[in-house]
């Protein structure tokens, strides 16, 4: 278990407020955004009250200082995912900038006509829609991997859609409906096999489970830092530099060029080239602050902690009459993301009621409506839980449910 709970917990103010009619606040929505800890609340107001100016211009103080920290937080990210330098380690708004950024980039340099990416209906559709709009400009072919019942990626089907058309296989680390943890380090080694590069949305998993992008063969990763306990409107590319260094610039403005003509103009080098005009920099400093904190916690510590809350929120839900959870039936095979529905409750429905006992939950179709198709449901509740979470929420979420059956007419 993490190390003195109680005090981990009291690191995020908000995890301690009570709404006006005196019910606690239990945050079960980690999977769409984070809470922050007390520590990068603190360094966002620490660059803004102490040395906040623009990055990399200027040599007067406030500049050279903000700069620093703002490197300083590239190299935290760099050593958190295994990258090889911190040129490979682009800021952008989030995962979707950065799924856009490739697709963009290195799709419209590289893909032509018959060329196959290979997707599955689990993925989010930030990392779903920019394939498609780029394989139809470019006449390209989506393949999709099939699902086993149990909704996780059936590798032998997997196996067999590779070939020498295969270009990119873009796949979620964790699915944020079904919990799946996907094998990344195989399934990008089967497609470097077949000659093609992998992208992986780290939305969900980087935020869980430790990340070795060179152990793992990862050419591109992409992660949120609201996921993962920090700001919002900073995100994270990671790119083999071989091949950022051969991809034309995503924006073009200031600080991404080296020279600039009447004719022509030359692009500066990585990552600068990939960062265009102001960055959001007291975001980019936080987040250095939240991957320290996580590294801090260290993800054994984590794991253990999110492993006794996914045993016990399986254990409980299960016991509910009526309720469905999707994905893996095993631990080891999910993440603590639980969707599920009850018979004869709308999911709107559920979550409204479930709001009144103070259970913060997500419901409708966690912008995986594909995924949702296969399942032949129009929408689910998603309780999403990490280290910070008890098991006495859990508690309280199966109370709040029957509750909720109550007020239904389910019982």
């Amino acid at each position: 278990m993490v190390a003195n709970l109680a005090s981990v917990r009291d690191d995020f103010p908000i995890l301690n407020q009570k709404f006006p009619n005196g019910q606690p606040l239990v945050y079960l929505d980690s999977g769409a955004s984070a809470q922050r800890p007390r520590a990068v609340i603190d360094k966002i107001t620490e660059v803004y009250e102490q040395y906040y100016s623009n990055v990399h211009r200027g040599v007067h103080q406030l500049g050279d200082r903000v700069t620093t920290e703002m490197e300083a937080a590239r190299t935290r990210i760099q050593s958190f995912i295994g990258a090889a330098s911190t040129e490979e380690i682009i800021f952008t708004s989030g995962t979707t900038m950065s799924v856009n950024m490739v697709a963009q980039t290195w799709g419209r340099h590289f893909l032509k006509g018959g060329d196959e990416i290979i997707l599955n209906e689990m993925e989010h559709h930030a990392n779903f829609v920019p394939w498609q709009a780029i394989a139809r400009e470019r006449g390209a072919i989506l393949k999709f991997i099939q699902l086993t019942p149990e909704g996780r990626l059936d590798l032998d089907h997997y196996q067999s859609l590779l070939s020498s058309r295969t270009k990119l296989v873009a796949v979620t680390g964790m699915s944020n409906v079904l919990g799946t943890i996907n094998p990344i380090a195989e399934m990008a080694h089967r497609a470097h096999e077949a000659g093609a590069l992998i992208f992986v949305d780290g939305a969900q998993s980087v935020p869980h489970q430790p990340v070795d992008v060179v152990g793992s063969e990862i050419d591109f990763l992409a992660f949120s830092g609201h996921k993962v306990f920090g700001p919002s409107g900073i995100g994270v590319l990671y790119g083999r530099r071989q091949l950022l260094e051969n991809l034309p610039p995503f924006m073009y403005g200031g600080n991404m060029i080296s020279e600039v003509h009447l004719e022509e103009s030359h692009w500066a080098g990585l990552p600068a080239r990939f960062e265009a005009g102001t960055p959001p920099i007291a975001e980019a400093v936080a987040l250095g602050t939240a991957i320290e904190y996580v590294t801090d916690l260290g993800f054994d510590a984590i794991q253990e902690q999110e492993h006794i809350l996914g045993e016990y929120a399986l254990q409980k839900l299960r016991e509910v009459p009526g309720l469905q959870i999707y994905g893996p039936q095993e631990l080891e095979q999910r993440g603590t993301i639980f969707s599920f529905n009850i018979d004869g409750a709308h999911p709107e429905d559920l979550a409204t009621l479930l709001d009144r006992k103070g259970i913060a939950v997500r419901h409708g179709h966690h912008c995986t409506m594909p995924l949702h198709q296969h399942l032949n449901i129009a929408a689910s509740v998603r309780a999403s839980l990490t280290f910070y979470n008890t098991t006495e929420e859990i508690d309280a979420l199966v109370d709040a449910i029957h509750f909720a059956r109550q007020r239904l007419r389910l019982v």
